[in-house]
């Protein structure tokens, strides 16, 4: 088949070298599309990323440079990083957002996915002011430490 496509072939095979070249183009097209989808999604990804970087998140630049975050200018698109230790001094260097290569910042999701959930179901009552306030037993000691003593004790 190939023999006859670049020989220009016979006039009756003419028909399955347009049909061959017509699948290729729809095939390098196809892959050209996705390529093109999956660069576009990873870069939004990655700019998410970077402007979800807030002070004391950490951060690696493209340098190598790591260190703790202290300032972020939203109109200079750049932030303030804090590097070095107590001991060896503190250095506070000013970057470009798109320095940075890696960071521990979390991208919060959209609100708008999360207010339509929440408009389906009824709102519960508060809750208590701490909610996540340890458990006290009968005798003032909390359940960890009341655990630990029976272990001890070997109860």
């Amino acid at each position: 088949m190939f023999n006859c496509i670049l020989s220009g072939g016979a006039a009756d095979n003419s028909w399955m070298s347009y049909v061959l070249l017509a699948v290729l183009v729809v095939a390098i097209v196809a892959m050209l599309v996705i390529s093109t989808r999956r660069n576009k999604k990873r870069q939004q990804e990655a700019e998410k990323l970077i402007n979800a970087v807030k002070p004391g998140n950490k951060v690696k630049t493209i340098g190598g440079i790591c260190g703790i975050v202290v300032e972020v200018d939203e109109e200079e698109n750049t932030f303030v990083l804090e590097t070095g230790s107590e001991a060896s001094g503190k250095c506070y260097v000013k970057f470009d957002r798109q320095a940075i290569y890696q960071t521990d910042a979390v991208v919060e999701e959209d609100n708008a996915k999360d207010e339509k959930s929440e408009e389906g179901q009824e709102q519960a009552p508060a809750a208590e002011d701490e909610p996540f306030a340890e458990v006290q037993s009968d005798d003032g000691q909390a359940p960890a430490e009341e655990s630990a003593d029976k272990a001890e004790d070997g109860e």
